[in-house]
C-alpha cells in the first residue's frame, strides 16, 4: 500500500491515494537502471550456467574422497559473510591486486583490468559471488546422470550436437533453470557489489532503492520500484517454469 500514497514533506508518508509513483517509475531514465539491471542479472545467470556445467560435470568424475573436498570449496564461501567474499574480490582484481599485478609482471597486459569498465568488474563480482548457486544445482543433477545414455545415442549414430541437444540438455534441464532463478532473483537486486566495485559510475535497482529508502527518503517511490521489480522476477520465474517440461525417459534415445 505504501507504492499508493504519496511523499511527506519532511520524508514521511502521505495517506493518499497517488498512482503518480507508478507513472514516475517508468520514466526513461528509471526505465534505463530497470533494464540495465535486468541485462546484469540475465548476464550473470548465463555466465554462472557456463562456467558451472563443466565443472559439475568434472566433480562428479572425480573419486568419492576428491569429490567432498571439491564440494567442500565450493561451499567454503558461504561460510564468510558476502560483504567480505565482497570485499575479497575488489581485492583480488583491484589495480594493485594480486591478480593485475601477476599478469603485468607475466607480460599479458599493460594497463591492469577492470580499470576503465566499472560494469565488467561489476560483473566479475557478481559471477564470483554467485557461481556456487549454480554449480551446486547442476552437481546434484549430474551425480545421478547415466552416462550410458550419451554412449547410447553416440552409437546410434547421433553427433555431438545432437548429443547435447536431445540427451544431456532435456535431462539436466530442470536442475539448470533452478540455478538460474537461484542466481537471477538476488542478482536483480544486488547493490552491495555495484556499490564496491562500480562506484559512482554504476547505478542499478538495488542502489536505486537504497537511494529512495535511505537517502531520498522517498518511501512510495521505493515501494513502486519495489513492486516492479518483484512483477518482473514473478514474469522471468513464470517464463522459466514453462521451459522445465517433464521429461520422458524415451527422449533420452530420441535422436
Amino acid at each position: 500500500m505504501t507504492s499508493l500514497q504519496a511523499k511527506g514533506v519532511w520524508g514521511g508518508v502521505r495517506y493518499v491515494w497517488n498512482l503518480e509513483n507508478f507513472t514516475r517509475a517508468f520514466d526513461r531514465i528509471y526505465w534505463s537502471v530497470i533494464w540495465s539491471s535486468i541485462r546484469l542479472a540475465l548476464t550473470t545467470s548465463l555466465s554462472c550456467l557456463v562456467i558451472a556445467y563443466p565443472m559439475a560435470w568434472y566433480m562428479t568424475r572425480l573419486g568419492r574422497g576428491t569429490q567432498k573436498l571439491a564440494l567442500l570449496l565450493v561451499m567454503l564461501p558461504f561460510m564468510s559473510n558476502f560483504v567480505v567474499r565482497a570485499y575479497a574480490v575488489k581485492f583480488l582484481i583491484g589495480v594493485e591486486g594480486p591478480l593485475n599485478r601477476m599478469l603485468m609482471l607475466a607480460g599479458a597486459i599493460q594497463t591492469p583490468l577492470f580499470l576503465d569498465d566499472p560494469g565488467l568488474a561489476v560483473w566479475f563480482g557478481m559471477v564470483t559471488n554467485y557461481l556456487p548457486f549454480m554449480v551446486l544445482p547442476l552437481y546434484v543433477a549430474l551425480e545421478r546422470f547415466d552416462v550410458s545414455l550419451l554412449e547410447a545415442a553416440r552409437d546410434l549414430g547421433a553427433s555431438s550436437w545432437q548429443v547435447w541437444r536431445k540427451v544431456f540438455w532435456p535431462l539436466t534441464r530442470a536442475s539448470a533453470f533452478s540455478g538460474l532463478t537461484l542466481v537471477f532473483i538476488p542478482a536483480l537486486g544486488e547493490f552491495v557489489i555495484p556499490d564496491l566495485m562500480g562506484g559512482a559510475k554504476t547505478m542499478y535497482l538495488g542502489n536505486l532503492l537504497a537511494d529512495q529508502f535511505l537517502k531520498s527518503r522517498d518511501w512510495p517511490f521505493g515501494a513502486a520500484i519495489c513492486v516492479v521489480m518483484m512483477l518482473t522476477v514473478l514474469v522471468i520465474a513464470r517464463l522459466m517454469r514453462f521451459s522445465r517440461e517433464p521429461i520422458a525417459a524415451k527422449t533420452a534415445v530420441s535422436v
